[in-house]
């Protein structure tokens, strides 16, 4: 088992920038803002051939209530996960009562704990480390994390106590990779959780509860998968912090990253035009898709009625797509999703044969032919070959194929899923236009003498 060292500390004290320096990426939201990180972000760093496991938590102060609170007890989960902890203090405020009651928490676990006294930038280093000695924890290291001094010392520490473990193999694939995206409060973290069957995310009643794509690997029947949390997308208009808009950066990052998208939404709210804009995202990415009407349990007769109408009216557009009615809080209909999630991901993965595709357009341009050019001459489709999967690309060969109108590719795009037998994904047709071979040759001269155009065949015997 590689080591798994977390990474704790009150709120804003540098531990994602930690997290970012010592996995050698970006992967966690960095900001001056206290209480960014919320959730347990898991990451995997090497330092001298050496594997471990980085763990990023939200910051606690042992006066939580409310939100806080549940990210404290993200952050003790952590705590007990780990073999090893990096207690991160800020050089720049000083000791503090909440860095006492950490103290003290992690004295009582009995871990091997390493006293880090981050943002030492323009100080005295050992001015610095004099002052955290009373925390009782031992030896203190001075880093500035966002420029890296002091880390690699503290690592060559903490791998010269920690002893040689026997590391597993590199897993080669993280499974099917879920993103779960909607707007705000509309219960995506509770649908994780409920997929997991753990309090893994925080869940708390609050709009932009979560505020960074959280990467989580699981197993189900023996089958890996990787399910991403996301932060809720709001309308541009009322996206007002800086920290907001990264979020949504990370979550246009995440449906990028993602083999399948589960779009959650409220039932109790209908469908509104967020949701349609979030649905565009996906479409333009290009990923498998599955809706989830969450808080479907309880609704009334009538207003689910509406609801429905609405789906068939407003979501005409996807009719590839499973529609599922779930209530994420007691778990309704959630295993049902497994089965649209694996439909669409073999869909959107699955091989296609040239010879079939073709099949498939030829008998698509005898039952409706494409329409005329503009300049008189009828536009001609001759073979389909695949172009690329997730989403699956099919790219057309023919002439003029640059004029071939919308509505005929949505014809092509139709035929092809339908034929394919293909759900969940959308369907991407390219053309691409055959090169003349006699373009570029000289045109004879008309006017010039017939024998002169005409090579003659030498007579027999000559």
């Amino acid at each position: 088992m590689i080591p798994v060292i977390a990474l704790v500390g009150r709120p804003n004290v540098g531990k994602s920038t930690m997290f970012n320096r010592l996995t050698r990426s970006r992967d966690a939201i960095v900001a001056n803002y206290e209480g960014l990180t919320r959730d347990r972000k898991y990451g995997e760093g090497k330092f001298d051939d050496r594997r471990y496991m980085l763990i990023d938590t939200g910051g606690i102060t042992g006066e939580e209530a409310g939100i806080d609170s549940a990210m404290a007890e993200q952050s003790l989960q952590a705590i007990d996960e780990a073999d090893v902890v990096l207690f991160m203090v800020s050089s720049r405020d000083g000791v503090t009562s909440g860095d006492f009651a950490i103290a003290k928490h992690l004295r009582a676990q009995g871990k091997k704990v390493y006293l880090v006294a981050n943002k030492i930038d323009g100080m005295d280093p050992d001015m610095v480390a004099s002052q955290f000695y009373e925390l009782g924890i031992g030896e203190v290291f001075a880093t500035t994390a966002t420029h890296g001094r002091g880390v690699k010392s503290l690592m060559e520490t903490v791998f010269e106590e920690l002893p040689e473990a026997e590391e597993e193999p590199i897993a080669t694939s993280t499974g099917i990779k879920i993103a779960i995206v909607g707007r705000p409060n509309v219960g995506k973290s509770t649908l994780v959780n409920r997929m997991l069957g753990e309090d893994r995310v925080v869940v708390y009643d609050l709009p932009g509860t979560t505020r960074d794509s959280v990467y989580i690997q699981y197993e189900r029947f023996d089958k890996p998968y990787t399910i991403i949390d996301t932060a809720g997308v709001r309308r541009r208009k009322n996206v007002s912090e800086t920290v907001e808009k990264f979020s949504i950066v990370k979550t246009l990052q995440a449906i990028d990253d993602a083999n399948v998208v589960i779009l959650v939404m409220d039932a109790s709210e209908g469908i509104v035009d967020q949701d349609l804009h979030l649905l565009g995202s996906v479409i333009d990415a290009g990923r498998a898709l599955v809706v989830a009407l969450n808080k479907w349990d309880g609704l009334e007769d009538s207003h689910k009625q509406y609801v429905k109408n609405e789906l068939e009216r407003r979501l005409r557009f996807i009719d590839f797509a499973n529609i599922h009615f779930i209530s994420a809080l007691h778990g309704t209909g959630v295993g049902n999703l497994y089965k649209s999630i694996e439909q669409a991901y073999n869909s959107a993965t699955d091989k296609l044969s040239t010879s079939f595709l073709t099949q498939v357009l030829q008998d698509a341009v005898k039952e409706h032919q494409p329409p005329m050019a503009a300049n008189g001459r009828r536009i001609k489709l001759r073979y389909a070959h695949a172009g690329g999967s997730n989403p699956p690309v099919i790219i057309i060969h023919g002439n003029q194929t640059a004029k071939v109108p919308a509505h005929y590719v949505r014809y092509l795009e139709k035929t092809f899923r339908t034929a394919l037998k293909l759900r969940g994904t959308p369907v991407r047709v390219e053309f691409k236009t055959g090169d003349n071979p006699f373009s570029g040759r000289k045109k004879p001269n008309p006017s010039a003498p017939r024998n002169a155009r005409i090579r003659r065949s030498p007579r027999k015997g000559s």
